[in-house]
């Protein structure tokens, strides 16, 4: 099938396809603005609440627990109401507790708001990727990269803010609240454009042809299985990726001895390049497939994390800070790409699912780095995130055949995939 007949199979729907393509990364764009504004700001809102260097690890402990859990209590959600439902109404109220963990300053209240945040995101990191998976489904070629370089640009974006904030020793609330105000209007509008996996002619008719065969028909299932090796990678990824957030400014500073200054640069220059990735990715595994492109990375972020743990200076450490960021930045998005794929009648479920070992690499990166870090040597740390990620390797396969890339001379007919 030529690219030509994919593009002629989503002819009526290609208006909405588009918007839905528009609103969502708007979505993307949001949340990796808000999470900027709240991570880095970290040390001010322990300074608020007068949160102990003893208790804060609890704190931010429980963000991505929770957020795991509202990711699994996403997946029950979804069989009653559509992803896009979750979506438009979770990610306002996500801004809306940012605002109050701004705001107040008792214990308690810092308590019960990174609570909700961190329920809250789970629920909006699943169902915005739902929404992202199913809309690359209906498009019938890779754009998967596309939505998280979105989110790597609002990473951007919200982290010139905090800069902002903290230079001019503004207030949280008056960051977090003018651009709130700015960003909740602005998801409401888009939200009106979302594309849910069952909003096309093919989804219809499958659906017709379920309901003919009877309310016993079985009810497709996600085996877990089959979707750990997805799980794995996954974690890894994530595991890399918290390595450079938490540990590069530290490392750069205290075992590269860069100066102060130097070293804020690598985390900077490593959400640019993820940006600059991902913004280009998806042309590549339209033309090669998902799997090779995941190689690809993968190869490029152990090199990254070997220059990293080798570096005799601050300027070579910087490079493999850089090279780090065009490796990772396309594992994550074809991972969930690949699990709707896996699970074409399922993919919600599998997505859900897939999220929770977002927040598990998380959870365990920094301070397993840390602990290696402070037990052994921060350049022998940074070796263990290496062979995590370059794992990757022996899990490629699970990226699918090279039709997986949904692009040109990979194409697959896009009626297969819808469910």
């Amino acid at each position: 099938m030529s690219d030509a007949s994919d593009v002629g199979d989503v002819t009526q729907p290609a208006r909405p396809l588009r918007l839905g393509r528009a609103a969502l990364a708007v979505s993307f764009f949001a949340q990796g603005a808000l999470f900027a504004l709240l991570v880095t700001r970290i040390p001010a809102i322990q300074d608020r609440y007068g949160i102990s260097d003893g208790l804060l690890p609890a704190f931010l402990a429980a963000v991505p627990i929770l957020a795991g859990v509202g990711s699994v209590l996403t997946e029950q959600l979804v069989r009653r109401v559509r992803p896009s439902v979750v979506l438009r109404w979770v990610q306002p109220v996500v801004a809306l507790v940012l605002v109050g963990l701004g705001a107040g300053d008792r214990m308690w209240a810092a308590a019960v708001t990174l609570a909700l945040f961190g329920v809250c995101v789970g629920g909006l990191d699943a169902s915005m990727n739902m929404l992202g998976v199913s809309l690359q489904r209906a498009y019938g070629r890779s754009i998967m990269l596309g939505f998280h370089a979105a989110y790597s640009l609002g990473g951007i974006v919200g982290s010139v803010l905090a800069w902002s904030g903290a230079h001019w020793h503004i207030e949280l609330v008056t960051v977090y609240g003018p651009f709130t105000a700015v960003m909740i209007p602005l998801t409401l509008t888009a939200s009106r454009w979302y594309r849910d996996a069952d909003d096309g002619p093919a989804a219809h008719e499958a659906a017709v042809r379920e309901s003919a065969a009877g309310k016993d028909s079985p009810v497709p299932q996600v085996a877990m299985r089959v979707l750990l090796p997805l799980c794995l990678v996954m974690t890894f990824a994530y595991i890399g990726d918290s390595t450079v957030s938490n540990w590069s400014a530290k490392y750069l500073q205290d075992t590269l001895h860069s100066s102060d200054q130097l070293s804020t640069v690598p985390y900077a220059v490593y959400m640019v390049t993820t940006l600059l990735g991902r913004s280009v990715g998806d042309f590549g595994v339209r033309r090669y497939g998902a799997a090779p492109v995941v190689r690809l990375g993968t190869v490029v972020a152990v090199a990254g994390f070997a220059v990293v743990a080798v570096a005799p200076g601050a300027w070579v450490g910087m490079l493999g800070f850089t090279l780090l960021g065009f490796g990772l930045c396309v594992i994550v998005p074809q991972t969930f790409a690949a699990a709707g794929r896996m699970f074409p009648h399922a993919s919600d479920a599998a997505i859900a699912r897939l999220n929770v070992f977002n927040y598990v690499g998380f959870l365990v990166g920094s301070p397993l780095v840390g602990a290696l870090g402070d037990a052994w040597s921060y350049r022998g740390a940074m070796l263990v995130p290496m062979v995590l990620v370059a794992a990757t390797l022996h899990y490629a396969r699970s990226f699918g055949a090279a039709g997986g890339g949904y692009g040109v001379g990979h194409e697959r007919p896009s009626t297969v995939d819808v469910g």
